[in-house]
């Protein structure tokens, strides 16, 4: 009998057999179905190897795959996926640890749950003939999949299958869910803490291989609520955020070029802001209307996520025909409303920026950080939530793609710019066409028949009063009209609210300056066009803007592009003077990679008391730390005081931009180390750094393999690491942390966890920093985490012959690198290309909190 006959005639026999119920906890088989009959869940497994465990429920069972690595969102990627026998529906709650010896032996997560459905056409049947394809709603795993069974090998008996994401809105490049679905979605415990869920002692030693996180789980769980401080404000909990005023940009006639800046599209919709906690969720209107009702499709899908308290600012954009944001459409769907939407109806929701999260107030970070920050918020969001991609310099090659489009331009942000509730130069727009708003103040009867009016008069604000800027004749549709109508009706009026010529006055009815509409046109006619006055030529009606009031409306100018060099006034003396003496790089150099890679850097650098390594005479000559200043630094470095353990205050370096950290270069700086903490708050950690800092004999690929076991551990406790090539002999291992902990709950972990390493493997890892004790060892420096001690920060260089930097690299680069010291200054263009690549999206940030232990 072959084994798709077996399950036919018994599906769950085979389950049943496997399995001793007197000495697991996993539920007997017998058949059932759930009310809809279509439950899918995927259950991480930590058996004989790590996979991920995919069912869907048909005929009565949960058809199974043991997926290796877990399902992935990019089409490019293809994993394996081993057919497994059938489970009972009962199995779909099941979470906890199976005893070792018996079947499946080890640790099972609820990672991910929903429903399914076979695409149009097709049937679960197909799973006979050797293919699935289906549609996921999960709280991870979303939209259209295809399972392919593959041709067996010659005496293979098990079925291998291929699990593969179809493109589509829910595809993204990599593999976010398996990096950052590291808790379950039924309990939100870690892999450690599932295992841990038994009673015993909490002793580490003699603990080998990953007995050693199941320890520290259960440490975790006895030591529960003993923290000496609490978080400010812990994730999930608390209100929304307070309305802010947005941010504005000036209209520029072309776009800024260089480094400095990072170019967004200017989508054609409305902007908002989003506030939300938890299921807590409100949508407002640049002016501060809050429009939730009108906007409940996009709340409820802001609910779904669960997100801490934060302030996202955005744009709500609609969809025409085409699938290009449109802003009549966005306009005939909000009047159609959300209870009587057609299927083609599609709110969206671009979020480009992050005032606030977690009670931390994020404006005064830069704008790089900040995209960085809402990037690692949104990790998981699926459409109709997006972050908007940027590209850092290259802003002419955008435009262009935009105006092909037929799109309306871009945005362009000075990447070391904060946040300011205002309209500014650090924020400019480029548009492919000219559009404004403009006040309605009247309109002219129309002589075709069931035309309620043929054109409208249209003024902006000039000072305090409003001065006529034409009239509009087209852009109407038949529904536009006769809604325009009846709100002219309700506003009349017997005299003009604008000084308007005797010509353009014939035929008019005046109306109450309320209404505000978009218009799109060529140019402004007459002798003052250039500054915005006269009137518009070949305009076009686009739509209303209830969320702008009337006051507010008043002529855009374009103004020259910002300069590009944010650091003209940063003079580099002695440019030629050689630093690295083994291969003769300058001064010159040096600054020209710090002015070069600072939009990689800053969101590391920038806001965080930092250590500087000066070498005046170059790198073979003197060399000493300095983080205090006497004022020697200039205007570009500033100060934020820090108590000292004797209780005085003493001033710290920090740098907020590229100036700052060409200042610093000027006055002989080779390397940048940074606290753990921001200078808003000093107190509270938000990084951790585990150093892997092998002994001189030891190969760089048992620092690799270590780095890797540690990315490992922190996993299973529930915490996203990534890694860094020092530019030295090293690895660091990065683990982000959402501030609300101590300096020692924060140097207690990192110590814990070293511990731990270095008694698992005591031939391996040592956590000692005698000398004597590293030999042929890998020692684990934890002394990094704790208050007023550094690490060098991504991207800085080393005062290191041939003029190395540290940089960032994803957990599968890592392999192919043979040194930690790869790539140096002159390689700013290659870090600033492969920086945009989907193996770095989001490297280094995450919202997660420290666990107690």
């Amino acid at each position: 009998m072959t084994t798709r006959t077996a399950r036919k005639a018994d599906p769950l026999k085979e389950y049943n057999r496997k399995r001793d119920f007197k000495k697991t906890a996993e539920p007997a088989g017998k058949r059932a179905n759930s009310e809809g009959g279509n439950r899918f869940i995927v259950q991480k497994h930590d058996a004989t190897r790590l996979h991920w465990d995919f069912r869907i429920e048909a005929d009565g069972v949960l058809k199974s795959w043991a997926v290796t690595k877990g399902p992935s969102p990019d089409p490019d990627i293809k994993r394996l996926a081993v057919r497994t026998e059938d489970h009972p529906l009962s199995y779909a709650e099941f979470e906890g640890t199976i005893p070792k010896g018996e079947y499946g032996g080890g640790t099972v997560m609820l990672w991910d749950r929903g429903t399914w459905e076979p695409v149009e056409g097709k049937s679960w049947k197909d799973i006979d003939k050797g293919h699935l394809h289906f549609c996921l709603k999960g709280e991870r795993m979303n939209g259209e999949w295809l399972l392919i069974r593959l041709k067996p090998r010659p005496g293979e008996k098990r079925e291998n299958w291929l699990l593969r994401k179809i493109d589509d809105e829910y595809a993204a490049e990599g593999d976010p869910l398996v990096e950052h679905g590291l808790t379950s979605v039924l309990t939100g415990r870690s892999m450690a803490e599932i295992e841990a869920d038994v009673e015993g002692s909490h002793s580490l030693k003699g603990k080998n291989g990953d007995a050693f996180v199941k320890e520290m789980a259960k440490a975790a769980k006895h030591n529960a609520g003993k923290a000496k401080t609490k978080p400010k404000t812990k994730a999930k909990t608390g209100k929304p955020p307070k309305f802010r005023e947005p941010q504005l940009a000036t209209l520029v006639d072309s776009v800024p070029a260089g480094n400095r800046w990072m170019h967004e599209i200017k989508f054609d919709g409305y902007r908002a802001l989003v506030a939300a906690a938890g299921s807590d969720v409100r949508v407002y209107t640049r002016s501060g209307k809050d429009w939730s009702d009108k906007f409940a499709p996009l709340v409820e899908a802001f609910a779904a996520l669960d997100l801490p308290p934060c302030l996202i600012d955005g744009e709500i954009v609609a969809y025409d025909a085409n699938g290009n944001p449109d802003f009549s459409s966005l306009q005939a769907v909000l009047k159609r409303g959300h209870g009587s939407q057609k299927k083609t109806d599609a709110l969206s929701f671009h979020a480009f920026d992050l005032l606030e999260a977690n009670g931390e107030d994020l404006t005064g970070l830069s704008n790089i950080e900040r995209k960085e920050r809402l990037e690692a918020l949104l990790k998981v969001a699926q459409p109709p939530i997006h972050v908007t991609d940027h590209v850092i310099g290259a802003g002419e090659k955008l435009f262009k793609a935009m105006c092909d489009a037929g799109q309306e331009g871009i945005i362009s942000k000075a990447i070391d710019a904060p946040y300011r509730s205002t309209r500014t130069k650090s924020w400019v727009k480029v548009k492919c066409t000219r559009r404004q708003e403009f006040v309605i103040i009247g309109w002219k009867k129309s002589s075709a028949k069931g035309r309620p009016f043929s054109s409208i008069l249209l003024a902006q604000n000039e000072g305090r009063k409003l001065v006529y800027k034409g009239n509009v004749g087209t852009g109407f549709k038949t529904d536009t009209l006769h809604d325009l109508a009846e709100r002219f009706a309700k506003i009349e009026r017997e005299d003009a609210p604008a000084e308007v010529d005797r010509a353009s006055r014939r035929g008019v009815t005046w109306v109450e300056p309320e209404l505000v509409a978009e218009v799109a046109f060529a140019e402004f006619t007459g002798p003052t066009s250039k500054s915005g006055g006269g009137n518009i030529r070949h305009g076009s009606f686009l739509g209303l803007r209830g969320d702008k009031d009337a006051a507010d409306v008043v002529p855009e100018v374009p103004q020259d592009a910002p300069a590009d060099d944010p650091v003209a006034d940063v003079k580099i003396s002695n440019r030629d003077r050689v630093i690295f003496p083994e291969t003769g790089e300058t001064k010159g150099e040096l600054a020209d990679y710090y002015a070069a890679i600072a939009p990689l850097m800053l969101p590391w650098a920038a806001n965080r008391p930092v250590s500087l390594v000066r070498c005046p005479q170059g790198r073979g000559k003197k060399c000493f730390f300095q983080k205090h200043d006497s004022g020697s630094f200039g205007s570009h470095v500033h100060h934020v005081p820090i108590t000292e353990k004797d209780g005085h205050a003493e001033d710290y370096l920090y740098v907020e931009d590229a100036a700052g950290l060409l200042t610093c270069v000027q006055m002989g700086t080779i390397e940048f180390h940074g606290w753990g903490a921001r200078t808003s708050d000093v107190e509270a950690p938000d990084r951790l750094v585990i150093d892997l800092d092998p002994d001189e004999g030891l190969d760089f690929e048992d620092v690799k393999r270590a780095a890797k076991d540690f990315h490992d551990h922190l996993q299973d406790l529930g915490l996203a690491s990534y890694a860094m090539l020092s530019g030295g002999k090293g690895v660091h291992v990065v683990v982000p942390l959402t501030p609300g902990h101590s300096w020692d709950e924060h140097k207690d972990f990192a110590k814990r966890f070293a511990e731990a390493m270095s008694m698992a493997e005591p031939d391996r890892f040592v956590a000692n920093m005698s000398k004597a004790k590293r030999v042929g060892k890998i020692f684990i420096d934890y002394l990094r985490n704790q208050r007023g001690a550094t690490a060098v920060l991504p991207y800085s260089a080393r005062a290191r012959a041939g003029a190395p930097v540290a940089v960032p690299v994803s957990w599968d680069e890592l392999d192919g690198f043979p040194s930690a010291h790869e790539f140096s200054i002159r390689d700013s263009a290659k870090l600033l290309e492969r920086a945009k690549s989907k193996a770095l999206a989001g490297w280094g940030f995450a919202e997660q909190s420290l666990p107690n232990l």
